[in-house]
């Protein structure tokens, strides 16, 4: 039994005998104007008059559309409706993601007195969780919590999945929890006869209506749960030729030997490093970190060379235009595009590249001693930022532009000669030897500076932004070392500088340990 056949006839809530308010929250491409237009035509299939306005959001994940209906039984005069929602005068909200179902709580549309909140609990991330330099992801869980303490009833499930895994969009699925919930007085077949009219899609339209109808049903009746944990994707299989099998597998070994808690994390590294460069370039990683396991502890359950086997095998596989074109020709890439895109049959599928290096990048790819005459050389950066500063667009998906990047990602046999390698080598040389020269004095901070190299990511600015952070914090914990609580000063540096793009919370921390540093005597920073 569902919700909609536990609850009695009519209306949810004595409220709804007069004007029902229902406020819809979706962003481009889940399909907000067509679930309105169902909405309109049920309520008006079953005696209703209705009205339903929308105010557009920003484009680009940086704002929903807000779709507002308002319908009331006819016969009963002329109703006045209303143009928008109003904050504690909403009977039904609808959000096609969680985070808008967590703003809708925030501009006060769900009230614990009045309103049915129902929710996809899938994530669409926004601009800004995406541009954070470190975890911007929001909390789902935190919205959860807060939807089922303000909502008078709260309906939740994967809606997205349940409308792709049947052949649809979000905004069939999200139909189908509104009739499941039992929120608007009216029979599920009036549902279906709306959504037969649209003519369109009708048959994945019907069978996302139904899955997400008792979705709504067992969300209701067994409490809101959690958002399943996604499954561990498999680890692909390594193929290839015999020579190279057998290298392989002499490094799996040889990783697989390490202390159960470094195991964990230096198998999915070497493999990342391997995938990188090649089997020799695995083996340099081993032995980085053995170097770090030869002075770890196992009473501190080896947590130094965990963080070791995590943070070389990031600084190894870094991205360089090697990397980059490598990544954007590989078949699993356009495998994932066209699944996202949903390019099935005859449908085609036009892939533009937009590449927009830095003269850095350019010279990066140069011989070490040629890159570094001219990196020195300001007439000739400045002659290379004009040759190759202006961004171009390069169709992946025909012939010519996928042969340039198939080229380029195909030098991996020339990465060790650039200019680049030398100096992410002697960068990462220099980092791993001042943790290692904290570990006798302080284990807790060598610690701390390995987890400092997650500052360093990306391509172009954005890893000179992240390098420059990281020299920054670097400097600063110069100021710290011999201080008991240098290892917390360290977390808090780099949780700082993860804070913002600008790095102004990572100034303030600065200034503070400056503060402290002159007025205790400490040594000033070089």
């Amino acid at each position: 039994m569902t919700l909609h056949d536990s609850l009695p006839a009519g209306p949810a809530d004595p409220r709804l005998q007069g004007i029902i308010k229902i406020a819809v929250l979706a962003v481009g491409g889940q399909g907000g104007g067509v679930l309105t237009g169902w909405i309109e035509d049920v309520a008006r299939r079953s005696g209703y008059v209705a009205q339903a306005t929308s105010v557009a959001g920003v484009a680009q994940r940086t704002g929903a559309t807000v779709y507002y209906i308002e319908m009331a039984p006819g016969g009963s005069g002329a109703p006045v409706f209303a143009l928008a929602p109003a904050a504690g005068d909403v009977d039904i909200m609808i959000a096609a993601e969680m985070m808008e179902a967590g703003r809708a709580i925030l501009r006060g549309f769900v009230t614990p007195d009045r309103t049915v909140l129902i929710a996809s609990t899938h994530r669409a991330l926004a601009v800004s969780e995406k541009t954070a330099p470190g975890d911007g992801i929001a909390s789902s869980e935190e919205v959860m919590a807060a939807a089922n303490l303000v909502a008078r009833r709260f309906v939740a499930a994967d809606f997205e999945r349940l409308a792709v895994a049947n052949g649809s969009v979000i905004s069939a699925s999200l139909f189908g929890a509104l009739a499941g919930s039992g929120a608007l007085p009216f029979p599920r077949e009036a549902f279906e006869a709306a959504i037969r009219g649209g003519g369109k899609g009708v048959e994945g339209s019907l069978r996302a209506f139904a899955a997400a109808f008792d979705a709504a049903g067992r969300s209701a009746g067994a409490g809101v749960a959690a958002p399943p944990a996604a499954a561990a994707a498999p680890e692909p299989a390594v193929a290839g030729p015999a020579g190279l099998l057998a290298a392989w597998s002499a490094l799996q070994a040889e990783a697989e030997a390490l202390p159960a808690p470094v195991a964990e994390l230096a198998l999915p590294g070497l493999r990342k490093v391997v995938d990188f460069q090649d089997a020799d370039y695995g083996g340099e990683y081993l032995a980085r970190l053995r170097r770090v396991l030869a002075v770890d502890d196992p009473a501190m359950g080896h947590v130094l060379s965990r963080e070791a086997a995590k943070y070389i095998a990031n600084a190894m596989a870094y991205d360089d235009v090697i990397r980059v074109a490598d990544l954007k020709t590989r078949p699993a890439r356009f495998d994932r595009i066209r699944g996202e895109m949903a390019v099935t049959g005859d449908r085609l599928l036009q892939l533009t590249e937009f590449m927009h290096p830095r003269a850095e990048e350019i010279v990066g790819m140069l011989p070490a001693g040629l890159g570094r005459r001219v990196l020195g050389n300001p007439r000739w950066m400045a002659r290379i930022d004009r040759w190759f500063g202006h961004g171009r667009r390069l169709r992946s998906d025909a012939l010519p532009g996928f042969l340039a990047l198939h080229l380029l990602g195909g030098l991996r046999f020339w990465r060790r000669r650039t200019l680049r390698h030398a100096e992410e080598q002697g960068h990462l040389d220099a980092w791993l030897a001042r943790a290692l020269a904290c570990r006798d004095s302080d284990y807790a901070l060598a610690v701390e500076v390995l987890r400092c190299r997650r500052l360093i990511k990306g391509y172009s600015d954005t890893h000179a932004r992240g390098k420059s952070k990281f020299d920054r914090v670097m400097q600063a914990l110069a100021l710290v070392e011999g201080r008991p609580d240098a290892a917390d000063w360290a977390r808090r540096l780099r949780e700082a500088a993860l804070a913002d793009e600008e790095g102004k919370a990572l100034d303030g921390a600065v200034l503070t340990i400056r503060s402290f540093a002159q007025t205790t005597g400490a040594p000033a920073e070089g």
